[in-house]
């Protein structure tokens, strides 16, 4: 895991705080890596570290010759999200844009999903100053990652739209929506043999 990102530095030195511990595979509850897939990324099993329908979707809703105006953000796969929060920063997107499809190609090739994986759950903002699972198990439920419930997880994986504004102690009214609906895809998705080989992967 790398000593500290610049978004993790950004938190401290803009007063948000920095609370992070980081935690191997195995210290990592399976309902949170189906709960981040659910939430954030169904497809990352088998994508190659772009998804590239969910782009086009995105794109053509950013079309201002449609509506005159941007009405979503590129779509951000587990693992592009990954390359900007370990490599990368926050912002100036049209500078880090193509840094970052070369740092997901590149993780994709070295690290391979279970890393990847691993390396998000540690390192995504969770909560203001708060930085990966187990800071957030620990901050929300007084609990180690590795014993979060299906619902607990849900409910962490929830606020990562915006973690400083969808609070999930107390929990705001987008977490308590949007943790549903990923319980809801995660009892869809829990049987998918690609899904089950990679967080059951030792």
């Amino acid at each position: 895991m790398p000593p500290i990102t610049v978004t993790q530095f950004s938190s401290w030195i803009s007063g948000d705080g920095l609370k992070r511990d980081y935690v191997s595979w195995d210290e990592i509850s399976a309902n949170a890596k189906l709960a981040a897939i659910s939430g954030e990324d169904q497809l990352f099993p088998v994508h190659n570290g772009f998804d590239w329908k969910a782009i086009d979707k995105s794109l053509s809703k950013n079309d201002p010759s449609k509506n005159g105006r941007a009405k979503g953000a590129a779509a951000s796969t587990i693992s592009q999200q990954t390359a900007k929060n370990v490599f990368l920063f926050q912002g100036a997107a049209y500078i880090r844009k193509p840094l970052e499809a070369v740092y997901t190609k590149l993780i994709e090739w070295i690290w391979g999903k279970h890393r990847i994986l691993e390396v998000y759950l540690n390192t995504i903002e969770m909560g203001k100053g708060i930085y990966g699972i187990e800071a957030a198990a620990q901050q929300y439920f007084h609990k180690h990652a590795k014993d979060l419930s299906r619902n607990e997880a849900a409910q962490i994986i929830a606020c990562l739209p915006n973690p400083k504004v969808y609070t999930v102690k107390p929990e705001s009214r987008f977490v308590a929506w949007k943790s549903n609906w990923i319980l809801r895809q995660m009892n869809h998705l829990q049987s998918d043999k690609n899904v089950q080989a990679l967080i059951n992967k030792k």
